[in-house]
């Protein structure tokens, strides 16, 4: 039976078990997890916070993360500005980006979540309005959901990954790992 850890990445992990790329240490998953064998399921940028999804089985792992099964992604979004219906239907349609059109993304504002505090905690700009916004999106390209929202004209600030298909963060705290073998 495949192993399946759900992880809570906190901001500036690196979402790998080895810092090969860096003069100073930096934290990776070998900091929080000591599981021989299970390997990361897709990716989650060092400046970002949230679900990853660690397996020891190849087809697992490839469902996961490979876009061709469209698994949706679910993300907490606190982007700069105040986003109107206009730049949400531009999200839902699909948003033209250097690599080509995004696939539509599933999008609405939401209320400020209860979440963790950030460290350290994002910048805030008094004359600068932000909002939060949960967007699913069912392929997976680098940095994507940043891209996405820069592209509408709000630069994300924040971004956590809820969930990945049925699994999520639910009861998980950064940091923390729960087996769902």
């Amino acid at each position: 039976m495949a192993k399946l850890i759900l992880f809570n990445k906190p901001f500036g992990v690196l979402p790998q078990f080895t810092d090969r790329g860096s003069e100073t240490k930096r934290a990776t998953l070998s900091d929080f997890i000591d599981l021989p064998g299970v390997y990361p399921a897709g990716r989650l940028d060092r400046d970002s916070e949230g679900l990853i999804m660690l397996t020891d089985d190849g087809k697992v792992q490839a469902r996961i993360a490979d876009p061709k099964y469209k698994t949706p992604k679910t993300y907490l979004v606190q982007v700069e500005g105040d986003v109107g219906e206009e730049s949400l239907a531009m999200l839902r349609q699909g948003v033209e980006l250097k690599d080509g059109v995004t696939r539509p993304a599933d999008v609405e504002r939401i209320a400020d979540p209860d979440l963790w505090p950030r460290d350290p905690p994002i910048r805030v700009r008094k004359s600068v309005p932000d909002c939060w916004l949960k967007l699913t999106i069912r392929e997976g390209r680098n940095r994507q959901v940043r891209r996405m929202t820069a592209a509408v004209g709000h630069p994300t600030l924040r971004l956590v990954r809820w969930s990945i298909g049925d699994w999520s963060l639910e009861g998980l705290q950064p940091g923390e790992w729960r087996s769902e073998d």
